[in-house]
């Protein structure tokens, strides 16, 4: 009986009165959130003890990260739906369980092939926690609070971000890789105790059937699409990544035929017709190819060049975190007053200005250098995000609040992978490219230079290699000057000088090499998030114009199935919202 009352019952849709804890709903989103995001930002920092420790190779290594990736993209437009249709909450609880146990296995595995394994189950978790998450949210929130809601889950992510190396880096201190797969459970367990608690149930009105081909459709696209991305940039375009590039381009085309003709698809691709909509999609999509792809050679530069240790690594990773609340309080003060799309602009400017200044990076940079631009970037994710997540939930009825969630999301990893990809395809043959230039005349074996250019850490694991030879011939010179050979100690002696004078060369130019890559990609970035800015601000309409309409348009009722509240103010993005969506068109209500 206390367990009955403890638990909540009653569907949010059928409250007469917005749900009165729904801040405290809110707090277990976001730690729901916070863990998926921080899987996969944390992974950057354990990554070396879990090379070493498990002898992985680049190949490895590169799947162990995008393991997680594949998934998770790959099933969110899907499982978004069956929430929507079955129960939101449930499909919650069932993403936390299942990203608890691939935790739990990540953890006790001991090869390559068991963390991967490991990595893509905690990545079906998370495809149905993240847009549980969102449509929760949507769902729970009365119009007039929901974007201060969105805002404040978007500042958790880019608080994950960087919580994920602090965290990371705490551990490693004292424990072992598998420490930062474990760190998950309790707070998985948690947030699952949570949601009975505190979430109430939600899921759509209807029940209609779900469109299942169209949702198998969007996983094949989704998730040749995510496989190309790594694939070719990293390992070059053979026949697999060749074979998912003409999978995911049939499986679009498929998909969109598909959905153009069922009467309820997963997904009704018409709403990309509108600039609202589309531009939202593009500014997430475009603002995490940038972060993501920053973050990976940023929290490289710190550990191997800069020489910092995991949890230093995350410290000095916060000020971009404090810098995305900031920015997200922000945008809950200017979005309502110079409108959306001057809003997620400055926000995009900002990312490509942090981007730029990035490319002033050199050999005698030190953290100072990364500060301001580490600054300018947690500002513009949270001046950017929250707006364009809020006018893409506008965009769905309650009905599909879970594909609206996923829909964001999908837009969101596949930024994010896009990032990684070609950022760090770039960075890494940028970096190959000035090492051969910096060790061009050395006596270095091509198999060490090879070796070397295959990244950072391993640069410096052949100048190591070469230091410790240097000691080696050096001790052995004394060993036979104690002999009484001073001929052969001699020899030694100048054999161990030369290859130390070697050792510290090639870190030299491991270090100033990679500064230049690092450099050179964020140039790179700026101007493809600058391209991309520009895009975005034509496709964004102006304040109050979003559908033609103007801002004294009288504003319909809220789309919810949720009564709203007698105080509630209205809110011209909704009517927006509705006016443009392809129900509206067709049926003229």
């Amino acid at each position: 009986m206390r367990l009955g009352r403890l638990v909540r019952t009653e569907p949010v849709e059928g409250m007469k009165a917005p749900y009165a804890r729904r801040w405290w709903a809110l707090l277990v989103l976001c730690l729901s959130l916070l863990i998926i995001v921080m899987a996969n930002t944390a992974l950057t920092v354990a990554a070396p003890d879990m090379t070493q420790d498990l002898g992985l190779s680049s190949a490895d290594l590169q799947w162990v990260i995008d393991g997680y990736t594949v998934p998770y993209a790959a099933l969110m437009l899907l499982l978004g739906a069956i929430g929507d249709k079955y129960s939101r909450r449930g499909a919650l609880v069932l993403g936390l369980v299942v990203f608890g146990a691939g935790s739990v296995a990540g953890s006790l595995v001991g090869s390559a092939t068991g963390v991967i394994a490991a990595r893509a189950v905690m990545g079906v978790g998370a495809a149905l926690i993240m847009p549980a998450t969102l449509s929760l949210l949507a769902a729970t929130f009365p119009r007039a609070e929901r974007a201060k809601a969105i805002t404040l889950w978007t500042a958790t992510a880019g608080l994950a971000i960087a919580a994920g190396p602090l965290v990371a880096g705490a551990l490693l201190e004292n424990r072992g890789w598998s420490s930062t797969f474990l760190i998950n459970v309790p707070i998985a367990a948690l947030a699952i105790i949570g949601a009975f608690v505190l979430v109430p149930p939600s899921r759509a009105g209807h029940h209609d059937r779900i469109d299942y081909v169209g949702g198998l459709l969007s996983v094949v696209w989704i998730g040749a699409l995510v496989y190309m991305i790594i694939e070719g940039p990293h390992f070059g375009w053979g026949v697999k990544a060749i074979t998912a590039a003409v999978a995911a381009g049939l499986g679009l085309v498929l998909f969109v035929v598909w959905e153009l003709r069922h009467p309820r698809p997963v997904l009704d691709v018409r709403r990309f017709t509108q600039r609202r909509f589309a531009g939202s999609n593009l500014a997430v999509a475009l603002f995490f190819l940038a972060v993501f792809g920053a973050f990976y050679y940023l929290t490289q530069h710190l550990q191997f060049v800069l020489g910092y240790d995991a949890l230093d690594t995350g410290l000095r990773m916060l000020p971009l975190a404090g810098a995305v609340f900031v920015g997200s309080a922000l945008t809950g003060y200017f979005t309502p007053r110079v409108g959306m799309k001057v809003t997620v602009t400055a926000g995009m400017v900002g990312g490509t200005a942090a981007l730029a200044l990035l490319s002033q990076v050199d050999s005698g940079s030190s953290y100072g250098t990364f500060v301001t631009p580490l600054v300018i970037l947690g500002l513009a994710i949270g001046l950017a995000l929250s707006p364009c997540t809020d006018a893409i939930m506008g965009a769905f009825p309650e009905a599909e609040l879970g594909v609206g969630g996923a829909v964001n999301d999908t837009s969101l990893e596949l930024g994010g992978s896009l990032g990684i990809a070609i950022l760090g395809s770039l960075l890494s043959t940028s970096y190959a490219s000035h090492l051969t230039d910096a060790t061009n005349g050395s006596k270095l074996p091509a198999g060490a230079l090879n070796q070397a250019q295959d990244s950072v850490g391993a640069g410096y694991q052949v100048a190591q290699a070469i230091g410790e030879r240097a000691q080696q011939l050096a001790a052995q010179a004394s060993q036979a000057a104690s002999a009484g050979k001073p001929e052969q100690a001699a020899e030694l002696k100048a054999q161990a000088g030369q290859l130390a004078q070697g050792a510290r060369q090639m870190a030299d130019a491991v270090g100033s090499s990679f500064s230049d890559a690092v450099a050179h990609t964020s140039l790179i970035g700026a101007l493809i998030l600058g391209v991309g800015t520009v895009l975005v601000a034509v496709l964004l309409p102006g304040k109050g114009h979003g559908s033609g309409r103007t801002e004294d348009t009288e504003p319909a009722a809220d789309v919810t199935a949720r009564p709203v509240e007698a105080d509630e103010p209205d809110d011209v993005d909704d009517v927006e919202g509705i006016a443009e969506s392809p129900e509206f068109t067709r049926t003229g209500r």
